[in-house]
């Protein structure tokens, strides 16, 4: 098993508790992982960006080379158009379609659903709408992340166990928020 994942998103947005389920349901599969981070504009509202490799085999580098990524999650659609030099020719975007606009200069969202539309494997969805339609509104990033199971390899139990333990300890109704929110993205494919 080799997968590598781009998540990128907004600061705030939760990539880097998607990042840390992730790689908690592949340690708990005793698999390989090596994860790089860029968050350091994150409280401005700015690019954040995680490498997560995972492998069945020892991982030389935590970096992700131009054209091998497997898969971008991404929280917003324009930061996963800035990272498809890194997806490889099969790859998949699983990407929220809500932007985030931040900057003025920002593209307009109909050619950021037709540059989408080209690339052969893409799941579009508004999580932020299906998070608040089921009452979950902070779990937007999960729904994301249930989006992407089935493109990730990572059987959904073994992400639903990784919730429990990273969010157990702030309580049931958070674990059970985000148990919701990662089977409302699985069944909005």
């Amino acid at each position: 098993m080799k997968v590598d994942i781009i998540l990128c998103g907004v600061g705030g947005q939760g990539i880097l508790s998607i990042a840390t389920i992730i790689g908690e349901a592949a340690m708990n599969e005793n698999l390989y992982i090596k994860q790089a981070e860029v968050h350091g504009m994150s409280q401005r509202g700015g690019d954040v960006q995680s490498n997560l490799r995972i492998s069945s085999e020892p991982i030389a580098s935590d970096l992700i080379p131009h054209g091998a990524a497997d898969v971008i999650i991404s929280m917003e659609p324009m930061e996963a158009l800035r990272y498809l030099p890194y997806l490889s020719a099969d790859g998949w975007v699983i990407t929220s379609t809500a932007p985030f606009v931040n900057i003025p200069n920002y593209p307009d969202i109909n050619d950021i659903k037709a540059a989408l539309a080209k690339l052969p494997h893409v799941v579009a969805i508004d999580i932020e709408q299906l998070a608040k339609d089921n009452g979950v509104p902070r779990s937007a990033n999960v729904i994301l992340l249930g989006a992407a199971q089935k493109a990730l390899g990572i059987d959904y139990d073994k992400l639903e166990t990784a919730i429990r333990r990273v969010f157990g300890r702030k309580g049931d109704a958070i674990v059970d928020a985000n148990i919701r929110a990662l089977a409302i993205g699985r069944d909005a494919q």
